[in-house]
């Protein structure tokens, strides 16, 4: 120990003081916050999402009309009640129509849009917010505007009238459903609405593109346009195109809000597998166990054609496996 010497007398020095310890606040506790954080998205998950899919799963062997609670153990004759019911796989057959129409036109459009506003030079966060603001909007609000301002089928009816300045006479849309004009109605209004969303998807993959490989074509000779789209951009946005695709075949396996809407909901065509359970289980006869059995093939229905379309463009595929 050091001394201090005072007139010739030798003093010993201070004591050093012992550092303080450091309190354990919150943020030393790294799992305490980890439950704080994810507990309540955890709760809310199980309370509103398990269970409920568990319950249907249960109520779908059951003979349940008026009631959610399982009196009558049934079996499997929901799901054969379900299988035979022709609105039930004619709204299959509507889901597929729509499907096929629906999926190529947003991935066309969005990747268009996506490739003109990365080529931009000027107000590009303009016409990015612009295109993607539709994705804001409610879809009953965008479908009942389609309906009643749009496609009214009067000709009063904005399209009816752009139609009347080239000699084309009204069409009722939606009242007669041969030919089946209510299409237009119906992909368009989805059209607008998610294809913004989309954009930013595929404009995001276009910005994470090396520009090296842009370069190395043009050494090489490649023509800038449908050369280098076809054969450097296409193929590094195949990540984002399965990706894509499988989003939008998700998203319409569950249209309900724009169909509900546009179509009335006793109409007998142009159903979705949605709306059928809507009637089935909410209906006049509210048989919550052909509804569960119902929703419970349509939940194995997605995830099929997720796996399919998933293991036939490679989603998930490491790099080194292709």
């Amino acid at each position: 120990m050091s001394t201090t010497t005072t007139r010739g007398v030798a003093q010993p020095a201070p004591a050093q003081a012992s550092p303080a310890r450091p309190r354990r606040a919150l943020r030393g506790n790294p799992t305490l916050n980890f439950w704080l954080f994810t507990g309540p998205f955890l709760i809310g998950l199980v309370i509103f999402v398990f269970v409920p899919i568990v319950w249907s799963i249960w109520l779908s062997f059951f003979d349940a009309r008026f009631t959610v609670t399982p009196s009558k153990f049934i079996g499997f004759d929901n799901y054969k009640s379900m299988l035979t019911n022709s609105n039930f796989t004619g709204s299959l057959v509507t889901f597929t129509v729509f499907a096929a129409l629906i999926v190529p036109l947003t991935w066309t459009l969005s990747l268009g849009l996506a490739l003109l506003v990365h080529r931009l030079r000027f107000m590009r966060a303009f016409f990015r917010s612009v295109f993607f603001l539709p994705t804001a909007v409610s879809y009953v609000a965008a479908a009942l505007i389609w309906k009643m301002s749009i496609f009214t089928g009067v000709r009063f009816g904005l399209m009816n009238t752009v139609l009347g300045w080239f000699g084309v006479d009204n069409i009722a849309y939606l009242s007669d459903p041969n030919p089946p004009w209510y299409w237009l109605v119906i992909v368009t209004v989805r059209l607008w609405l998610q294809a913004g969303f989309y954009m930013i998807l595929f404009l995001a993959a276009l910005q994470n593109i090396p520009a090296e490989l842009y370069e190395a074509a043009a050494i090489d000779g490649a023509k800038p346009g449908w050369q280098t789209f076809r054969y450097i951009t296409l193929p590094q946005l195949r990540a984002t195109s399965t990706a894509v695709i499988l989003l939008l075949l998700v998203a319409a396996y569950q249209a309900f809000d724009e169909f509900f809407n546009i179509i009335s909901i006793k109409a007998t065509w142009g159903q979705t597998p949605l709306m059928v359970l809507y009637k089935t289980a909410l209906g006049d006869n509210q048989d919550y166990g052909a509804g569960s059995a119902g929703a419970v093939i349509l939940t194995v229905l997605i995830c099929a054609v997720t796996l399919l379309q998933g293991k036939f463009m490679g989603f998930g595929r490491g790099e080194d496996s292709k």
